[in-house]
């Protein structure tokens, strides 16, 4: 049964999907494991498949921006996240990204991060698995036909920028993580694990400015307009985006809580006194891989960022009991002081020079400010 206040579509029968795949995703096995475990399910519960296998990066965002996508039910993606990241914002670039939208998107794990179909598997209450188990799992989620609602991000940066993201934004140790164990692809999700070992012996502190709205604040009067001349920081001019979601049609919905990038956060944010950090992280999935159960209380749409921020100062033996706690979802029972967590609508973070890897659904971003 669905969880009280989850309303749940279901697709007609038989319905058509349109798979997207990356055979070179995680240790490259994606293909393979889409015949073997994938497509007799999928041909068992009458659903048509069209496959398109990726060729190069972008491939897919080009495909779902440019195709006519109504003789498809459902778009499934079967890689790690990054491909999923490609398609939603392929998706948001088309004209009719607001009925496009409502189309249902699946994910089945193929890649060696695999949050979102961890994060699936968690919601719909099913035992934590990893590998075959937890593809099956989410390909019997996909044969049910059963959709709901789930929450996207909108992230700017000081560039000009705008991203949707359905998992996470991150600075510091865990972006690290991701992009210094990309050479280790070939290991699946071992390779966080190695990665996480590599960034301890080196760690490093980043420096910057991390500011919210948090949920408990009143979502009061919407912020009064600010002196445009208000200097930016890092000395970079700011780059303002025009107002989106004005009514044209096919304009991108507007970013009603944030302030221009260039100018303060609105007087009922919260700034955090701390300006050195191991990590930052805004999540909104439960999951940040297979293995991590970063924000047990996170739902698919619970309108909610859950913000961790790391203090410098942490210990690299503290720092490793808290991401082996993380397995389990346990690492706030820690209660370690360096370690913060606050559920949020928005934020902003304002690195002081572009120093440290962000990264956006587990893809690499220059280092700027940004907020969501």
């Amino acid at each position: 049964l669905p969880p009280p206040g989850d309303s749940y579509g279901v697709l007609p029968r038989p319905f058509r999907a349109l798979v997207l795949l990356n055979p070179q995703s995680g240790s490259g096995r994606a293909l393979d494991d889409f015949h073997a475990v994938v497509q007799p399910m999928l041909a068992e519960a009458e659903i048509a498949t069209t496959i398109f296998i990726t060729e190069r990066p972008h491939h897919a965002h080009e495909k779902v921006r440019d195709e006519d996508l109504s003789q498809w039910d459902t778009l499934v993606v079967m890689s790690g996240d990054g491909l999923l990241y490609e398609v939603v914002n392929g998706l948001m670039e088309r004209p009719d990204w607001k009925d496009t939208m409502k189309k249902p998107l699946c994910i089945l794990p193929g890649g060696s991060g695999n949050a979102l179909a961890a994060s699936v598997n968690y919601y719909a209450g099913y035992d934590h698995v990893a590998k075959k188990k937890l593809l099956t799992n989410c390909t019997f989620i996909l044969c049910k036909g059963l959709h709901t609602q789930m929450d996207l991000v909108s992230l700017s940066t000081a560039s000009g920028k705008r991203l949707f993201s359905f998992l996470g934004f991150g600075w510091g140790f865990i972006s690290d993580v991701d992009i210094d164990s990309e050479k280790y692809r070939w290991l699946g999700s071992a390779r966080f694990t190695l990665g996480t070992l590599q960034c301890l012996a080196k760690l490093r502190v980043y420096q910057g400015r991390l500011s919210y709205l948090p949920v408990s604040a009143e979502q009061g009067t919407a912020p009064a307009p600010r002196d445009p001349s208000t200097p930016v920081t890092n000395g970079q001019a700011g780059h303002v985006l025009p107002p989106a979601g004005t009514d044209a049609p096919g304009s991108l919905p507007a970013d009603s809580l944030l302030a221009p990038l260039g100018q303060p956060v609105p007087a009922h944010w919260t700034v955090v006194p701390e300006e050195e950090f191991v990590l930052v992280y805004a999540i909104y999935q439960s999951h940040l891989g297979t293995n991590l159960l970063m924000a047990p209380a996170a739902r698919l749409h619970d309108g909610c960022i859950h913000l961790f921020y790391m203090k410098a100062g942490i210990s690299r033996v503290a720092l490793l009991k808290l991401f082996l706690a993380m397995s389990r979802g346990t690492h706030l029972d820690l209660n370690c002081p360096h370690l913060c967590y606050v559920p949020v609508r928005a934020f902003r973070l304002e690195p002081r020079v572009a120093a440290g890897i962000m990264t956006v659904d587990g893809e690499a971003l220059a280092c700027e400010p940004v907020q969501g």
